[in-house]
């Protein structure tokens, strides 16, 4: 195309032309004569995106996890008498709560066993799993098993087969910058997709204070409710399982573009285990009861409350700052009780992990059971130097 038409050949140019050069010209002038456009676009429907997704698309399901909670509240003026008269009631009122929550999982077989983040479906009551798939069926579903470590979860849906799956047989070989496909229930929005390249590979992360392993990056948008969806390649094949989005580094600076999921590799020896551990167990391992109690694990475990040392906080104690969790009330009669652990006094390490927030407490107190026994660090350390005192106190939690 020159100045917006064709450029025609004079007759001797083209008789300068070799015999060959010729019949080329002359097939060339013949296909755009009967063609729309002679350079119009390829037809969308044939991009390779667009058949990627539609052949996993159909084994793409959201989860809906729904479970009861007991959850204990307090006046808020008895927490102010308690802040400056030490008062503490012992027996606070309970109240229960539906709680639910969304993620995203993939159907790995034509029986329907699916694959999904612990964290998606790991305290859901018995059967009060919900599955919707892409032609908007709903399912009931019933939980497996799971690892925390991978944070990998089978469960498995409760209607005959067959359903249509993502083979786990043939995975993505997670190249560097290949293009990838985001897809699940981000914000609640089923079938969403979004597209980026593989960033990198074999990264080690910590986010809210959890450490993920070996994970691949992307910078394709994970969004809440993608956690447990698939994230694939142009050919279909699975590149990992969406984990985790660091929105903020540990030092506080906005990101953009940093998303990380669970390599195939892992969730395809994950799966394997997973199958042979269903084939032990027919039944199953649903979480025990249809209840739980509400609040913190210390709280729940040890009889502690705690509360975050803002450095305001710190200061006005005279406590070392970014340090510790505030041990704000301790149960009558409980675990901490016993072993004499008093309000006041800062939590500073469970285990051998130094600790500087609620949050990061109870992570490290997630894994504790009945019975078992957990260090915990406790006493004053204070920002002047004076008066120091930290011992550590083994507890069992009941």
């Amino acid at each position: 195309m020159i100045g917006g038409g064709m450029y025609r050949r004079s007759a001797r140019e083209t008789r300068a032309l070799p015999r060959h050069g010729r019949r080329l010209l002359a097939i060339a002038l013949l296909t755009c004569a009967t063609s729309t456009y002679c350079f119009a676009q390829a037809d969308p429907a044939s991009e390779p995106t667009v058949l990627a997704l539609a052949k996993v698309l159909p084994a793409v399901v959201n989860i809906n996890t729904e479970r009861v909670v007991r959850r204990t509240v307090r006046d808020p003026f008895e927490d102010l008498y308690a802040q400056f008269f030490g008062y503490y009631r012992a027996r606070p009122r309970e109240i229960r709560q539906t709680v639910q929550s969304l993620g995203s999982g993939f159907i790995v077989d034509a029986e329907g066993h699916i694959v999904t983040n612990q964290h998606v479906v790991e305290r859901a009551a018995d059967l009060k799993i919900k599955v919707t798939t892409d032609d908007g069926k709903n399912y009931s579903a019933h939980y497996i098993t799971g690892d925390d470590k991978t944070d990998l979860a089978f469960i498995k849906i409760d209607a005959p087969g067959p359903f249509p799956f993502i083979s786990l047989e043939n995975v993505s070989p997670n190249l560097l910058g290949e293009t990838v496909l985001v897809v699940g229930n981000a914000v609640g929005y089923g079938s969403s997709i979004s597209r980026g390249v593989l960033s990198a590979t074999k990264r080690d992360i910590s986010v809210d204070n959890v450490d993920y392993k070996n994970l691949v990056q992307t910078d394709a948008a994970i969004n809440p409710g993608n956690s447990g969806g698939p994230v694939i390649d142009i050919s279909g094949r699975l590149v990992g399982i969406s984990s985790a989005k660091m929105a903020f580094t540990p030092q506080g600076v906005p990101t953009q573009g940093l998303g990380f999921a669970i390599p195939a590799d892992v969730v395809r020896d994950s799966v394997n285990k997973f199958k042979a551990y269903a084939e032990k167990h027919p039944g199953g391992k649903n979480p025990p009861g249809g209840e739980e109690t509400a609040g913190s694990n210390a709280e729940r475990l040890l009889g502690l409350q705690l509360q975050n040392l803002s450095d305001d906080l710190s200061g006005a104690l005279g406590y070392a700052r970014g340090r510790g969790a505030l041990i704000t009330a301790v149960e009558p009669d409980s675990p901490a009780d016993e072993v004499g652990i008093e309000r006041g006094l800062v939590l500073y390490r469970v285990g051998n992990r130094d600790v500087n927030s609620v949050e990061q407490v109870d992570r490290l107190l997630k894994p504790v059971r009945s019975g078992g026994n957990v260090d915990l660090t406790v006493g004053v350390i204070r920002a002047d130097g004076s008066g120091q005192r930290a011992e550590t106190v083994s507890v069992t939690a009941r």
